[in-house]
């Protein structure tokens, strides 16, 4: 039977309602999940590790190298077969993003949660974890890296996107579509991703803050230069319109940054599609490669983020930087 190290950070999959607070929060940690989802022992040997009860929206760089930290030190054990982590929703794309970046050994790292919690009618977190399980310990997976798995989807880190605040089927793949589906208790394959970013190892840390910046109408280089000049970002995403296209002061701002040694990513703000060099009028996509700007393909603000602390981190610049972001 196959072996899967199962990691509990929290999230949704492990709160109850706490009548003092006025809502849901963190109570049950990995023993009391797994008390709570029967039918494991037949699909894999699970081993639990309790990494912590936090909020997905609580997450930050220093805790997601430490969850990876954790994650590469179970994978490293030759009966384990895959990984799965277990935490809340909100994050979980840029969470199982990370993790497909930093953990390439071949093994599968499943990220999983629940849309309700443990206390509510309709308490998903059993069957995704189950499902995730299933997953994790699946041959055909194996060299997919980090995988999103909820409501019966199998999904690439790289492209899970949450869609909805609490539909079961929150989580959808816009570019790529789903790797597979684990229905009725079987793992079902359909293709294979194309290719993944990996980093060179796990950073000690990361050069923060890594600034995110959606362009909306009339939004112009202010920000930018309050994020660069006062707030002191190591680095800057820019989320553009359409196809990468701004105002004509934000590339500007941008060019400013980029000028005094701060790296600028330039992705969509839309669901999907990618970042082209299309229009070359002040501010389009074309003016923001010429200037020096890494496209990040499909990659959302908050991906694209990840990617850029992360390969920061890691040491990567110019053209080995620009490879990892575009992928």
């Amino acid at each position: 039977m196959a072996r899967v190290a199962v990691v509990f950070t929290g999230g949704t999959i492990s709160m109850r309602f706490d009548a003092a607070a006025g809502g849901a929060v963190p109570s049950l940690d990995g023993a009391a999940i797994l008390a709570r989802t029967p039918g494991l022992d037949g699909i894999a040997d699970v081993e639990p590790v309790d990494w912590g009860l936090v909020p997905a929206s609580h997450l930050a760089f220093g805790q997601l190298l430490d969850l990876a930290g954790t994650v590469r030190a179970a994978l490293a054990q030759p009966d384990v077969d895959g990984a799965v982590v277990v935490q809340g929703t909100d994050t979980i794309d840029e969470s199982a993003f990370a993790l497909d970046l930093l953990c390439d050994g071949g093994k599968p790292v499943v990220v999983t949660g629940a849309m309700r919690n443990a206390g509510e009618d309709g308490y998903d977190g059993p069957a995704n974890l189950r499902d995730a399980v299933r997953a994790a310990a699946h041959p055909d997976l194996r060299g997919q890296g980090g995988l999103v798995v909820l409501a019966g989807a199998i999904l690439p880190a790289d492209d899970a996107q949450k869609m909805h605040t609490t539909a079961y089927t929150t989580f959808q793949a816009p570019n790529t579509g789903p790797l597979g589906v684990v229905q009725a208790g079987e793992v079902r394959v359909h293709h294979r991703r194309a290719r993944r970013r990996v980093l060179p190892g796990l950073p000690a840390t990361v050069p923060e803050p890594i600034v995110l910046l959606t362009a909306v109408t009339g939004m112009d280089g202010t920000l930018a230069r309050l994020a660069i000049g006062q707030a002191g970002a190591r680095g800057l995403v820019v989320a553009a319109t359409g196809a990468g296209n701004t105002h004509p002061d934000l590339l500007a701002a941008a060019v400013e940054a980029m000028t005094g040694g701060v790296p600028v990513v330039l992705v969509s703000r839309a669901t999907a599609g990618g970042v082209q060099p299309s229009y070359a009028f002040p501010g389009g996509g074309a003016q923001w490669l010429r200037a020096g700007a890494m496209l990040a393909g499909t990659l959302t603000g908050p991906k694209a983020r990840i990617a850029l602390g992360l390969a920061l981190g890691a040491g990567l610049e110019g053209d080995a930087l620009a490879a990892l972001v575009a992928g």
